[in-house]
């Protein structure tokens, strides 16, 4: 049989004498101080916790401070393994969201909208929308002058010397399409020509009709590009580190149109519910997830059953600290051996089934998990139903 046993003097422990106070102040961190759930049920948890190491039969060589501050890492470690699952299941959600938001048991919507958001930035790229703003500039170009510096003539002066990205310059020849009918060109096809290869040029009044196959303006266009291409110097540019040169060598004075971005618009660019953001306030990654340490008082009996247990392998695990300090405890005609050892492997076992459990539970209630079950009642139910006969109508 157990027996209990006392030590005198100065270096006596202050066991635990089956009382518990109140555990505000008493806690290494405070965490829960202001939770009135965690001060009245602290007291009990104490008297949980002794009484399955054998209080009072066994004395209990710890203080109600230790005690407390085993329930409290309890709680801690319950949030932190909650908390890790959900930042972990609601990343692509919570990116671009503002860590001023708690957003601790917050119900958290599904990634589209973050696909949503990033996609407005593809749409920047591809100048098919997005959320920065294409500008537009304009050079004087001047008579055998080729190369021009837009940095410097419109990014230096009218952008007060941002950086300009610049996405079109609108140097072009006449569009082959306006010269299908030019008669001038060796290419193009003359009304009055075309008229009169049919015979049709001596008609009055001069009101024709003429049905052609697409295909046959098609081939006329790239007649007069190949046209322009091959026996003419085609207009063209070339641009590199926003200076561009022109092809060919301008002939007559002209404005040069061009679109742009301003590059420190788009850098650090961070989009949060379709407006444009930046700055280091807003989630990035991992380490700034708004999460904080669950009250308490917001956790449910599952999960308070959860955190006694592991309340009681804490403390029997800091028991085990205190008991492995003295092997042996001399008592009249013998010695008697202290279980130090033995407790702190059986919390280290007790600790690790916990962890592996509430993980384990957590997974079981993530989204993909939920939904591999939903297929899985759907495919169920559509058995079911195979096997409902079909009633026959008569009519």
């Amino acid at each position: 049989m157990a027996e209990s046993f006392e030590m005198t003097g100065p270096t006596a422990p202050n066991y635990w004498n089956g009382i518990g106070e109140s555990p505000v102040g008493r806690t290494s961190f405070g965490f829960y101080d202001g939770d009135p759930i965690f001060v009245s049920e602290a007291p009990k948890v104490a008297d949980y916790c002794t009484k399955k190491l054998g209080y009072p039969i066994v004395t209990i060589e710890l203080q109600q401070e230790n005690i407390y501050s085993c329930f409290e890492s309890a709680i801690t470690e319950y949030s932190a393994q909650v908390n890790q699952f959900n930042i972990r299941e609601h990343m692509l959600s919570i990116q671009g969201l503002p860590t001023s938001t708690d957003l601790t048991q917050q119900a958290i919507g599904s990634g589209l909208s973050t696909i949503i958001n990033l996609s407005q930035e593809y749409g920047t790229e591809a100048e098919a929308g997005g959320l920065v703003t294409l500008k537009k500039g304009n050079i004087a170009v001047n008579a055998m002058t080729q190369s021009y510096d837009l940095q410097t003539l419109w990014g230096d002066t009218i952008e007060s010397g941002s950086r300009l990205e610049v996405r079109r310059v609108f140097h072009q020849g006449t569009p082959a399409i306006s010269r299908y009918f030019d008669p001038f060109s060796t290419t193009g096809v003359g009304m009055t020509n075309l008229m009169a290869e049919f015979g049709w040029d001596n008609y009055s009044p001069a009101a024709q009709f003429l049905l052609m196959p697409l295909y046959e303006d098609i081939l006329r266009v790239q007649a007069i590009e190949f046209n322009d291409m091959i026996r003419k110097s085609p207009y063209s540019f070339e641009l590199i580190n926003n200076k561009v040169r022109l092809f060919p060598i301008p002939q007559r004075d002209f404005l040069l149109f061009f679109d742009y971005y301003l590059f420190k618009d788009k850098k650090g660019l961070v989009v949060m519910n379709g407006t444009a953001n930046s700055g280091s306030s807003l989630v990035g990654d991992y380490s700034n997830a708004p999460y904080q340490n669950i009250q308490y008082q917001n956790i449910n009996s599952v999960g308070r059953l959860w955190i006694f247990k592991y309340t009681l392998a804490l403390v029997k695990e800091a028991l085990g600290n205190v008991r492995s300090k003295y092997k042996s405890v001399p008592i009249p005609n013998a010695e008697m051996s202290l279980d130090g050892d033995t407790l702190r492997t059986e919390a280290k076992t007790e600790k690790d089934d916990l962890l592996k459990e509430l993980r384990e539970t957590l997974e079981q209630t993530g989204r993909k998990a939920q939904m591999d079950k939903q297929k899985e009642i759907a495919i169920a139910m559509t058995e079911i139903y195979k096997k409902i006969p079909m009633p026959f109508m008569i009519g």
